[in-house]
């Protein structure tokens, strides 16, 4: 009667052998040689492995995962070109990535341009602003614009009306305070978490820088958000801000952009200067891209994947090389 004898050759794989110790048996078990069973061989095993991980690796290679969010934005972007995204939905997952790069003072409203209340002032002097400008909230300060003691809601004025011992300081709301440098994914969370719609903006010097709101952080990720009480206001498309520069909406009109910079650009082309700018670039711009124009450089703030939102612009200081190329760049007379 043969024996069965396994030894292990290999993690994972064993040889067997079938020892003949009577004349009946026959062949190579019968003569005590080894006989190889249905277990592969160690180097068909060693060959498969390396032909799967080739194949993987090919596979890697081709179908490659976006490493860095250039190549995640790309991807996107070749995914509507081939319609499986739409505009509207690659403008918002662009957002939602552009938020978490931007800062409270890149989307702030500056000081100069907040409508606040002095507590000081008589409720009658400044109430008919309160309805003209139709914001739901106002920083009421004490003093001066660095001093604000509370938040009032516009609704909360109702009571001046119906209360003959209307108290305005009673009225208000704490005031949230915030860093430039917060980090607006960061601060959209402590909107959410905290259930408030305003925050006021302070410098390193614990100065007011400006105020921002909820909707200002929306408006980056799905675009801006118009009510009933949105009017085609031009007042705030060019607002000044430190150091010489300017955020400026990509919707003003190059006519009133040249009387605010002095410039001389032709809009016979192009209506707007965000038109004039993506034209230089040739290409829709993305939020960062920066490109000089006759002495400004335009950085772009704000943009989705059809057009530019809100630009920065600076005065380039002019040098004897710009000087020099601007001379020989004039045509001969």
């Amino acid at each position: 009667m043969p024996l069965r004898a396994v030894t292990d050759i290999a993690p994972g794989q064993r040889r067997v052998f079938w020892i003949g110790l009577n004349s009946g048996c026959t062949g190579s078990a019968a003569a005590g040689l080894p006989s190889l069973m249905s277990e592969p061989s160690p180097s068909r095993f060693i060959a498969s492995q390396k032909r799967k991980t080739l194949l993987e690796r090919l596979t890697a290679f081709i179908f490659r995962e976006p490493e860095n969010r250039e190549e995640l934005l790309e991807a996107l972007q070749e995914a509507h070109s081939r319609n499986l995204l739409d505009a509207d939905a690659l403008s918002m997952i662009e957002g939602v990535l552009q938020v978490s790069e931007l800062r409270a003072r890149d989307l702030m409203v500056p000081r100069t341009q907040a409508d606040m209340i002095d507590v000081g002032e008589p409720v009658d002097s400044w109430i008919g602003r309160v309805i003209e400008t139709a914001h739901s909230r106002f920083p009421v300060f004490e003093g001066n614009r660095d001093h604000v003691i509370g938040i009032l809601l516009a609704k909360d004025l109702l009571r001046y009306y119906t209360e003959d011992d209307f108290d305005l300081r009673s009225m208000l709301r704490p005031a949230v305070y915030i860093p430039e440098s917060k980090p607006l994914n960061v601060l959209l969370r402590d909107f959410r978490a905290n259930r408030n719609h305003m925050a006021i903006v302070v410098d390193e010097y614990g100065g007011v820088a400006g105020l921002i709101t909820i909707e200002d952080v929306l408006e980056q990720i799905v675009g801006d958000i118009e009510d009933e009480y949105d009017f085609d206001e031009t007042a705030d498309n060019i607002v000044a801000e430190k150091g010489d520069r300017f955020r400026v909406k990509a919707l003003t009109e190059i006519e009133a952009f040249n009387e605010a910079f002095g410039t001389t650009f032709s809009d016979q082309e192009f209506d707007t200067i965000g038109g004039l700018v993506t034209d230089h670039f040739g290409r829709v711009p993305r939020r960062g891209d920066r490109i000089e124009v006759d002495g400004l450089r335009f950085e772009v703030l704000r943009a989705d994947a059809r057009q530019v939102h809100l630009l920065q612009v600076t005065r380039v200081p002019k040098t004897l090389a710009r000087e020099f190329a601007e001379e020989e760049a004039r045509p001969e007379q």
